[in-house]
C-alpha cells in the first residue's frame, strides 16, 4: 500500500491510505473537496461565524472559501479583514489572498492590507503587496 499525502500546507499534511501508485500531492486539498460539493455547502453566514472557531482547520476552511463568495462582498470582506488579524499566519495568508482575488469589491480592506505589509510573515506581508496591486493597480502598480 502506498501512502499519499494531501497538502494545504506544510504543517497541515495528512496521511491518505488506500491509494495504489499514488504520488504526494497529487490528492485534492479537503478544501478543494469541501468546494466542490463533497459535503453540505456551509452558508457565508456559517463560514463567517467558523472564522471565530477556535479550531484553526475551521478557520483555514472558512477563510479559504469565503472569497468564492463574490456574490456576498459586502459580507465577506469585512470578515476577511478580520481574518488578517487572527493568531495564525496561515489564516492571516489566505486571507490576504482571498482579498486580491475579490479585486475592486475588497476596497473598504486597503487600509488593513497596507498594514498587513509590516506583519511578522514574510508571505503575508508579499500577499498583502499584491493584493493591494489587484484590488487598485492605479494606486499600487506592482513591482
Amino acid at each position: 500500500m502506498t501512502v499519499a499525502y494531501a497538502s494545504g500546507s506544510d504543517r497541515n499534511d495528512f496521511p491518505v491510505k488506500n491509494f495504489t501508485d499514488a504520488k504526494p500531492n497529487l490528492i485534492p486539498d479537503p478544501v478543494f473537496l469541501l468546494a466542490c460539493g463533497c459535503s453540505r455547502e456551509k452558508s457565508t453566514d456559517e463560514l463567517i461565524a467558523d472564522l471565530k472557531s477556535p479550531s484553526e482547520k475551521d478557520r483555514v476552511t472558512a477563510v479559504r472559501l469565503l472569497p468564492l463568495r463574490k456574490g456576498d462582498s459586502t459580507k465577506t470582506v469585512p470578515a476577511l479583514i478580520e481574518a488578517l488579524k487572527d493568531k495564525e499566519n496561515d489564516i492571516r495568508w489566505s486571507a490576504a489572498i482571498g482579498l486580491g482575488n475579490l479585486g475592486e469589491s475588497a476596497k473598504e480592506a486597503i487600509p488593513a492590507l497596507q498594514a498587513a505589509q509590516q506583519d511578522r510573515d514574510a508571505r503575508v506581508r508579499e500577499a498583502a503587496g499584491v493584493a493591494l496591486t489587484r484590488i487598485d493597480s492605479q494606486k499600487f502598480p506592482p513591482h
